[in-house]
This record gives structure tokens, sequence and C-alpha cells, in this order.
């Protein structure tokens, strides 16, 4: 692990985004509330909120870092979810690896609770993946007017 010890608590903040493909089938289910499990991104939200805060305990070379907010959106299109996941922390280090493991377990959870509607007749998913997982900004508070990453 890398020490940080001798750095500066200053804002961090990362936002990562991913998306879910999904049968025509499925999104409509999703979106007339029709799935067995519950709301698949109210569920997602939480599961992620869950692992941005645990990411450390996953990957052996993340520091615990005090999170100070965490946001997700969903967007729900014709055949995916697009899902984006916020991070923020007062730290020493930076949070993307948080929004990017938040944004993952949100996907995941989805998956986990529409696969029934999902599988075909052999038990495999063809129409369902998972794409397309990036950092997609990276800030660090303003020192004598000059933005870091």
């Amino acid at each position: 692990m890398v020490n940080v010890s001798g750095k500066e608590n200053v804002l961090r903040v990362a936002e990562a985004s991913g998306k879910i493909f999904l049968k025509r089938e499925t999104i409509e289910a999703i979106r007339q509330n029709k799935v067995k499990k519950g709301n698949p991104l109210t569920v997602a939200e939480i599961s992620g909120i869950l692992a941005v805060k645990r990411t450390w305990e996953h990957i052996p070379h993340c520091h615990q870092i005090p999170v100070t907010a965490v946001d997700f959106g969903f967007e729900i299109g014709e055949t995916f979810i697009s899902v984006t996941c916020r991070v923020e922390a007062i730290y020493k280090t930076g949070v993307e690896m948080e929004a990017l493991t938040g944004v993952t377990n949100a996907l995941l959870t989805i998956w986990d609770m529409v696969k029934y509607l999902e599988k075909d007749r052999d038990g495999s998913y063809p129409d369902t993946r998972i794409t397309d997982i990036v950092v997609v900004s990276k800030l660090k508070e303003e020192r004598d007017g000059v933005k870091g990453a």
C-alpha cells in the first residue's frame, strides 16, 4: 500500500459509469415495477453505496477512505440501463476506485435481480452484458488556483 501519511487532506471527487444491456421485455418489466425481487434500481443503489463504503476490503491496496457523499444516477434506454456513481471524500488519496466499485456492484445487482427474465432455454444470457465501465471524471480540490487530478 502506498504511504499517504505525508499528503494533505483535500476534497476528492470521482464519477464512474457503466451499462447493462437487457432484453426489451426485461426493461419493460423494470419500468412497470414487475420484477419479482423488487425494484432493481432501488436495490442497485443501496448495494452500490455499500460497495463504495467497503471498497478497501476488496481491493488490497486501497485505503479505507472516509467517504462523505455517494450519489447514483440511472438512465433507462430501450435495451440498456446506464448507471453513474459519484463519490466524494476529504482525504489524502482519490476515490475513483470507490466510484468504479459502486457502479460495478450496482450493475451486478441489476443483473442478479432480473436474471430469471434474461435466461434462455439453456440457462445462458445471450442478450445480457455489462459494458463501458469507465471513470468519467476525477477532481481534486484547488490549491493555489490549480486543479489537480
